[in-house]
């Protein structure tokens, strides 16, 4: 009897033992896979611009011309800073015609022929969308020219100005390689001293607003 009651305890033990290690075991949940941006905006870009431009006066043109920079995004992160360069011929002027009231006509062009600038940029991605601000320092080359016809008198002189520019815009990507941009910009440069004909005339602060269209193609 005593060998049938221990060959039952030992296999009543052994029963147990079996389901304890059936029972679910505790198992960690994975981690969330890492949300990877469908697009970074990180590398060299070139591109063409052109737009319209005006002053607080009368002047006003078109412009277009070219532009370069790079971009750093990190990853895991919608944050873009960069460095922009861009230039462009101009045609931004603004002319006023004296008549004596005898004949003899005088007519002053002041014109911004060309301007660039040299900026930093800070922007938030959202995907294929950058919001950005920019902002830093610009030029101009202005021409103040004023013609005579009645006498065959015609005199100009050409300054390059100084100064900074602010302002933004938002660039779309369309593809992973092209994108296209709008963009606002305040400019405003210091004065110049012109010589017209042996006068001198103080040309103030130039100001003036600009509105950018344009494309750029992206190194990957």
């Amino acid at each position: 009897m005593k060998q049938l009651l221990l060959a039952g305890v030992a296999l009543s033990v052994a029963t147990a033992a079996s389901a304890a290690d059936m029972r679910a075991r505790p198992y960690s949940k994975a981690p969330p896979a890492a949300v990877v941006a469908a697009y970074n905006w990180s590398g060299f870009y070139i591109g063409a611009m052109g737009g319209y431009g005006w002053d607080s006066g009368d002047a006003s043109g078109g412009f277009g011309g070219g532009t370069i920079g790079y971009n750093w995004q990190f990853p895991g992160s919608q944050f873009v800073f960069g460095l922009e360069v861009d230039a462009a011929g101009a045609s931004i002027k603004d002319s006023l015609t004296l008549d004596d009231g005898f004949g003899i006509v005088a007519t002053e062009e002041l014109k911004i022929n060309s301007f660039g600038s040299v900026t930093g940029r800070a922007g938030f991605a959202l995907d294929a969308a950058l919001i950005y601000a920019k902002g830093g320092y610009a030029w101009a080359n202005r021409k103040d020219s004023v013609s005579v016809p009645a006498f065959g008198v015609s005199i100009s002189d050409s300054q390059s100005h100084t100064g900074y520019t602010i302002g933004g815009g938002l660039e779309y990507l369309f593809t992973p390689n092209w994108s296209a941009k709008g963009e606002y910009m305040y400019t405003s440069l210091g004065g110049k001293t012109y010589n017209l004909g042996g006068e001198l005339f103080d040309s103030g602060t130039i100001d003036f607003h600009t509105i950018k269209v344009g494309v750029n193609y992206h190194f990957r």
